[in-house]
């Protein structure tokens, strides 16, 4: 066989360069004469020669106070490094940093291990990087080791407070623009565009979860990067658990960023022959605008990340809206039998089915079915929504716990808090701290039973609170519970796959407060938002979709006024912005006219037919939540079929919306609206647009689906 000339990953031992090639990208680095690897390029294709020939990097204003250039791969706390350490640690005399010389590196496939050693104790770096064929998405994590023994002479545990996954460097352009996510309970994924301050830009969690107000995504660009156009570097941080990233644009224009797991104030213990290893820090460049990032995210994350992606989400209707903690066997039947006439694929029962929880300060940790409810246990309920033709979900929240319930009365101990602190509850719940063995156990077993006793098809897993005093009493390396917990989590989700193969799971927290790689990597979809109004889950949705696909984006229609604000708006319209992504129906079904279910199941039925292009297809966001019209277009991978879904939320006198250009399309092809049978030159729908015919007043929308025809 002949030998690849251009192998995904190079090391030239002789000039200490690493070059990392995806299909439309080069990552390169350099071990600089100190031992540390320093970042070299990372955008458009390069040479060999030309990495080889590039020059290291000099500071614009050198002098005894500013002499690094060159950005690390992972900076230590030594030398004349003065910006944010992506690894700090403290040995048991009281020295800070480390001082690395290079101890080696391993290539296999598309993996590159880079070996460091402490100079002068026994501690091991491996910097790790992957490439694939099939994305210009790299992956990076790092691993600590102790390499001492507890009969060297330096037997002590090293201190490490902080360890990152990856640091990450912007060429030098005119000016930066950080896009990242902000937002709350009820208002996630709000995505924020603003000019790059010369100072450190800390986005965080500290709450033990990904959370509402932040997400460990980020994307750069020079200002000028539009939806479709500009170079833009993104990264994307795989893990559920508190984190942060720390941007830093310096006053001599370097701007690097660092991220990693955990936060500020902790500490984690790292003992002889132990090995700390960091979650994956993703990162994309593509010379094509937003839209071009978000399209290769999307993909890496169906081809990579979710775990069967290639199975439709189902139409699910959940009893939350319709109920609340009003549920009974009877009433939940009644409720499935009317959803599964909507054409409803999934009937989940939401709280309230278990142990003595009439409302939310009670019966939390104790999973069994309430007996007043459900005399007869959840097989009846499960064999008739079966029988009904639709799967059966049952929401849980197996991380949280009442005190007024048996669990909490039994284990008091298995809470998550500092015995010397008041422990803070939250929807009158405490969390359990599943980084203890027993507890991780106990949960997956409970959760093992419920799907094995009560023919669970589903899980809606929640989260409802995020970490509050957290402390681990007697255990020696206490702030291990914040790393600990998550991966408890995680092992459990990746258990109860394994062991019920046909199972699926919802990622929840309060909406969207643990939305993240790491957790799409064991579910199927996440709950994105509390807030289903539909107005602003325009908004919402447009925020998920920087990062995240279509088919992972669990997106509801409910009733109207919508609960979160009052707002009142047409069936239709709330059903088009759901279509968006994984269909979902919730409400109280019994009270909608006939007139109104009518036409659900007409939509249902229709989304149905486009959810091949939603969940398979190809996003391009046309405009955004700002615009007076925006919208989505979804296109099969070969080009032949097309959805787009267009909303007007208010209406301007005078100012009807404009033509919505479709720049994905074909110029040279025709295309059919298949409700219509008009015809479109493809030239028209790039550069002119596609009429729309909207309902006269705010709240209007539209369907429309197109394919190509033979010219």
């Amino acid at each position: 066989m002949p030998r690849d000339p251009h192998p995904p990953v190079t090391f030239d031992p002789d000039r200490g360069l690493a070059v990392l090639r995806t299909p439309h990208t080069t990552y390169a680095l350099r071990v600089g004469a100190d031992g540390s690897p320093r970042h070299l390029h990372w955008g458009a294709p390069l040479g060999l020669d030309a990495l080889a020939g590039t020059p290291g990097a000099v500071s614009a204003a050198a002098s005894s106070f500013e002499t690094e250039a060159a950005a690390d791969e992972l900076a230590p706390e030594t030398g004349a490094r003065f910006g944010p350490a992506g690894l700090q640690v403290r040995f048991a005399d009281g020295t800070r940093g480390t001082q690395w010389r290079f101890a080696g590196h391993r290539v296999t496939g598309g993996e590159l291990r880079l070996r460091l050693a402490d100079r002068h104790r026994p501690l091991r770096a491996e910097l790790c990087y992957r490439v694939r064929q099939d994305t210009d998405v790299i992956e990076r994590w790092t691993e600590l080791t102790h390499t001492g023994a507890a009969t060297d002479g330096a037997p002590d545990p090293v201190t490490v407070s902080r360890l990152d996954s990856a640091s990450w460097t912007a060429p030098p352009l005119a000016d930066y623009r950080l896009s990242h996510l902000v937002g709350g309970w009820n208002s996630e994924f709000q995505l924020q565009r603003d000019r790059l301050p010369v100072a450190e830009t800390v986005l965080t969690s500290r709450r033990g979860l990904t959370g509402h107000h932040a997400s460990p995504w980020l994307a750069l660009d020079d200002g000028t990067a539009a939806e479709e156009s500009g170079e833009v570097w993104s990264t994307a941080l795989a893990w559920s658990g508190s984190w942060r990233v720390t941007v830093h644009r310096d006053p001599v224009g370097r701007t690097t960023w660092t991220g990693g797991f955990g936060h500020e104030g902790l500490s984690w213990s790292l003992r002889p022959g132990e090995t700390l290893s960091t979650p994956v820090y993703a990162g994309l460049y593509t010379p094509d605008g937003f839209g071009a990032a978000s399209r290769a995210w999307h993909a890496y994350v169906r081809e990579h990340v979710l775990p069967e992606p290639g199975r439709d989400r189902p139409v699910l209707y959940n009893s939350w809206e319709a109920t609340g903690f009003d549920v009974d066997e009877a009433g939940q039947i009644e409720l499935a039998r009317r959803a599964a006439r909507l054409g409803a694929e999934l009937f989940v029962l939401d709280d309230g089915w278990f142990g003595r929880r009439r409302d939310d300060r009670a019966g939390l940790g104790d999973w069994t079915p309430r007996p007043e409810a459900f005399p007869r246990g959840l097989r009846p309920l499960a064999a008739e929504v079966h029988r009904l033709g639709m799967a059966f979900g049952l929401w849980v929240e197996p991380e949280m716990v009442n005190r007024d319930s048996e669990l909490y009365r039994e284990h008091p101990d298995w809470v998550l808090h500092s015995p010397r602190l008041a422990a803070t509850e939250l929807r009158h719940q405490l969390m359990l701290n599943l980084a203890r063995p027993e507890v991780e156990e106990w949960v997956r077993g409970t959760l093992d039973g419920l799907v094995r006793d009560h023919a669970v098809d589903w899980f809606k897993w929640d989260a409802n609170r995020p970490f509050t005093e957290a402390g681990w009493d007697g255990h020696r390396d206490p702030d291990r519970l914040w790393i600990d917990h998550t991966r408890a989590v995680h092992r459990i989700m990746d258990r109860l796959r394994a062991d019920h193969p046909g199972l699926r799971i919802e990622a929840c927290a309060g909406g969207g407060g643990r939305v993240d790689l790491a957790m799409l990597a064991r579910t199927d979809q996440a709950w994105t938002s509390d807030n289903t109004d539909p107005v602003d889950r325009i908004g919402i949705q447009h925020g998920f979709s920087q990062l995240f696909p279509a088919q992972a984006m669990a997106a509801w229609v409910t009733d109207s006024p919508t609960p979160a604000t009052g707002r009142s708006t047409p069936l239709r319209f709330r059903f088009h912005v759901a279509m968006a992504g994984a269909l979902g129906l919730g409400g109280d079904l019994a009270a909608w006219p006939e007139a109104d279910l009518a036409e659900a199941a007409e939509l249902v039925a229709t989304y149905k037919r486009i959810r091949p292009l939603v969940q398979h297809g190809i996003q391009y966001r046309l405009a955004p939540p700002s615009a007076p019209l925006t919208a989505v277009h979804h296109a099969s991978p070969d080009g032949t079929a097309h959805a787009v879904l267009a909303w007007r939320p208010t209406t301007v006198f005078g100012h009807p919306p404009a033509p919505l250009r479709l720049p994905s399309l074909d110029p040279a092809a025709v295309y059919r609206e298949e409700e219509t049978g008009l015809l479109h030159h493809g030239a028209d729908l790039v550069h002119r647009g596609l009429p729309l015919r909207l309902p006269r007043g705010d709240h209007a929308s539209a369907l429309i689906e197109l394919r190509r025809v033979d010219g």
